[in-house]
């Protein structure tokens, strides 16, 4: 039984100009079709986040108070917003 050598990188021949131009537009056409349902996601995570953001609001809890009583307490380059997510979470 003998095993097949895979070829030196030299002996395998390069794609032509047409095949790599075909190759990069179906990359970014895969790809840009990927961002959109990102997008999607990233669009429907943040309306379920205002949900109960707003759930919150209404139960009384005041999330930007505590974001700001947190930055307060511990000084730093973080935002109030990355302090409303910590409470989030």
């Amino acid at each position: 039984m003998t095993e097949e050598q895979p070829q030196p990188a030299a002996q395998v021949p390069a794609a032509s100009k047409e095949e790599q131009i075909g190759f990069h537009k179906g990359a970014l056409a895969t790809l840009a079709k990927e961002r959109e349902e990102m997008i999607k996601i990233l669009n429907i995570v943040e309306q379920l986040m205002q949900m109960h953001v707003k759930g919150l609001k209404d139960l009384g809890v005041d999330l930007e108070a505590q974001a700001k009583e947190m930055a307060a307490k511990q000084p730093g380059d973080e935002k109030a917003t990355d302090k409303l997510d910590e409470l989030i979470k």
